[in-house]
């Protein structure tokens, strides 16, 4: 992150002299964790923004595009989701997308207790769901924790930050992608985020979608427009037995979301040519 002006913030993506800046009202708190920098600021329109090392995470008006577009497909797809991890999610608006849903047991795992002390005082994107009965938080190396596991999940969520950046590397390998299959139940979904979609990144896309199909037979990539993050956001769906992630689903949740909606699930999995030349 760059600061070129006294009352913005530029979120830079190195080293391709390309950012997003956001005017600012004040910093509310900026500390150096075991594991990362952590900033958060308020903005003059669009509330809190959470910047982890230098990175824009999560802005107030508009995170619900992304975590919904992260949590939906597959917990609208899945058949009967009941037992869900969370991988990294700090902020716990992903936790709290996932008990939108009738689930019985959500464990989420993060690395840093910090964020989510931060995430708890300062962002409050969770409204509530640290504190719901069906949550476990355990503060932990999401790929020591499931290389130590033993229990089974109907869907496994990875929200962790961008592939190639060094704290979740071992987190996009083909040895943490068959851990998570192995942790799946006969019919399971694993989702990650896999950063934007634009031509900058499309080799990262490719390796990503490749070491997901050494493990998964079945590999679905989708996209959706993320506010404050280059346009636009992909996803990336690897299934575990029958289930068909692409199909717009039956099921309907009785609270009306800010961005998903089944009517238009079948379209977050339309690509554009780029993305479907080296599926």
């Amino acid at each position: 992150m760059q600061r070129n002006f006294k009352n913005f913030v530029i979120d830079w993506y190195n080293p391709y002299g390309i950012g997003i800046a956001l005017k600012i009202r004040k910093k509310i708190i900026e500390k150096r964790t075991k594991y990362q920098k952590i900033e958060v600021y308020e903005t003059s329109n669009f509330g809190k923004v959470l910047f982890i090392d230098g990175l824009i995470q999560s802005i107030e008006k508009g995170e619900e595009v992304y975590h919904e577009s992260l949590v939906h497909p597959s917990l609208f797809s899945h058949p009967e989701p009941k037992n869900v991890l969370i991988i990294g999610g700090g902020e716990g608006a992903t936790l709290r997308e996932v008990l939108k849903h009738p689930v019985e047991k959500v464990k989420m795992v993060d690395i840093d207790g910090d964020m989510i002390e931060i995430a708890k005082k300062y962002l409050k994107f969770d409204k509530g769901a640290f504190d719901d009965k069906r949550t476990e938080i355990i503060i932990e190396d999401g790929f020591k924790y499931i290389k130590e596991s033993n229990e089974k999940y109907d869907i496994i969520i990875m929200d962790a930050t961008d592939p190639g950046e060094i704290p979740s590397c071992l987190l996009y390998t083909p040895e943490f992608f068959k851990l998570c299959f192995s942790h799946l139940n006969k019919k399971g979904i694993f989702v990650t985020q896999g950063g934007t979609c634009i031509y900058l990144h499309h080799d990262r896309i490719k390796s990503l979608y490749t070491n997901l199909k050494k493990i998964f037979k079945k590999v679905r990539i989708y996209i959706s427009p993320v506010f404050g993050l280059l346009p636009s956001w992909t996803f990336f769906s690897a299934v575990k037995g029958n289930i068909k992630i692409e199909k717009e689903p039956e099921k309907k949740l009785k609270k009306e979301l800010f961005f998903y909606s089944t009517e238009i699930h079948e379209s977050l999995f339309s690509l554009p040519n780029f993305l479907r030349d080296f599926k």
